[in-house]
């Protein structure tokens, strides 16, 4: 999220910490109220990004000002800043797989996308998650890794020249008690040396699905364990994503299941140096939520999660983890899934949230709701649907990461 300071500090802070603990984003950004989304066509025309106004009380609220079209069944997914925000990618369930989107301003100086160059990345199918490190390296889970029914992978790249390097592999064939099988969500905590993906579901959504996380040593990639995510071996719960808390934050793992509609907690134990078993801090059924998605967490340690179904954002206070604190519940539409943070142009702190899920039905609303984050007021909402005919993937900033921390 947007951190509030007065210039002379955020100009001190500017210089101190120039990586912020060297997550893959700059909170320090400013950020001003048009925003960058992924969308798939619902016409048989070309996917792709567009610009779009979010501040409601603008007149061109809801308006699209610059598009570009990467292609018919691209599918373009997640939307992600390198080290020091000045290059932006996008990944994508077809077409490449992995983009890098370059962008400049109009005469207006306002921000245009003008073209995106493919990235090679091997063998690896349908691309997930980004996380950059300090060292020149990025990382890409690939869901569909080279197209095996329980297949899955981790793409290792020189973030520099944006170079294929290596292909993580860890089949569940070879020791089902270490391994990678359908990975979505990836987190790195870069001071422990530790890596960790979920396993979440086969692309096709039927042939299989995971109810585990897997944590990797960051240099060497050698598996250190496999946890168990669910209730039992037999709840396929389908973890989606994974944040390694880090920096000034407690040092524990959470974790959301998308088909258990729950928020999982494993702490770090220095002795060990993994982190222990994985335990349920929060059940969605007990508040009648399902399908848990994503995870940001702002500097006041407040962790907002989104649930899909039926579509609502929860806010938890986590200054006493393991217990997860509701502090309030935001309404948004079916398929609750990605946000952005930032002041409208009158200072109202504002979320925005994007609701679409693969298109699923009951999880597409293909809506953005803005919603107030102090009175919970929907400020505003744009329907992408009926009006451009498509669907919101994703949603990032357009002067850098729309958020603090996420993954």
């Amino acid at each position: 999220m947007k951190i509030k300071f007065n210039t002379v500090l955020l100009f001190g802070i500017l210089l101190i910490f120039t990586h912020c603990e060297n997550d893959n984003h700059n909170p320090y950004l400013t950020h001003d109220t048009s925003f960058y989304i992924d969308y798939r066509s619902l016409n048989g025309l070309p996917d792709g990004i567009a610009v779009i106004e979010l501040d409601p009380e603008a007149p061109n609220f809801g308006n699209i000002s610059s598009k570009l079209e990467l292609g018919i069944g691209v599918l373009p997914h997640h939307i992600y800043y390198n080290q020091d925000a000045k290059k932006m990618y996008t990944t994508a369930l077809g077409g490449s797989y992995l983009y890098e989107i370059k962008t400049g301003e109009d005469k207006n100086g306002q921000p245009k996308l003008l073209n995106a160059t493919p990235i090679d990345t091997g063998e690896n199918t349908v691309g997930e998650n980004l996380f950059f490190t300090g060292d020149g390296r990025y990382f890409m889970t690939f869901m569909g890794g080279a197209g095996g029914p329980k297949d899955g992978s981790i793409g290792v790249f020189n973030a520099n020249n944006n170079q294929f390097i290596k292909t993580i592999k860890a089949p569940i064939q070879t020791n089902p008690d270490k391994f990678i099988m359908y990975p979505h969500g990836i987190s790195i905590n870069e001071e422990k040396g530790l890596m960790m993906v979920t396993s979440t579901i086969h692309p096709d959504l039927t042939t299989g699905i995971g109810n585990t996380c897997t944590l990797l040593d960051l240099n060497t990639y050698e598996i250190k364990e496999t946890y168990q995510v669910a209730d039992s071996p037999a709840d396929k719960s389908a973890p989606v994503e994974v944040l390694l808390l880090r920096g000034k934050f407690p040092q524990y793992a959470l974790a959301t299941t998308m088909l258990g509609g729950d928020i999982w907690i494993a702490p770090y134990n220095a002795t060990t140096k993994k982190y222990d078993a994985f335990t349920k801090v929060f059940d969605g059924s007990t508040q009648g939520l399902g399908w848990t998605l994503e995870m940001y967490i702002d500097d006041n340690n407040r962790l907002y999660v989104s649930f899909a179904d039926p579509g609502k954002v929860l806010v938890f206070d986590i200054n006493n983890l393991p217990q997860l604190k509701l502090l309030k519940t935001l309404t948004a539409d079916k398929g609750a899934h990605h946000m952005v943070f930032f002041k409208t142009k009158k200072g109202k702190e504002v979320v925005a949230v994007q609701n679409n899920l693969l298109d699923i039905p009951n999880l597409n609303s293909g809506t953005i709701n803005v919603i107030d984050i102090n009175t919970g007021q929907t400020l505003g909402t744009v329907d992408l649907r009926s009006k451009y005919g498509i669907l919101p993937e994703s949603i990032e900033g357009t002067n850098g990461p729309g958020n603090y921390m996420h993954h």
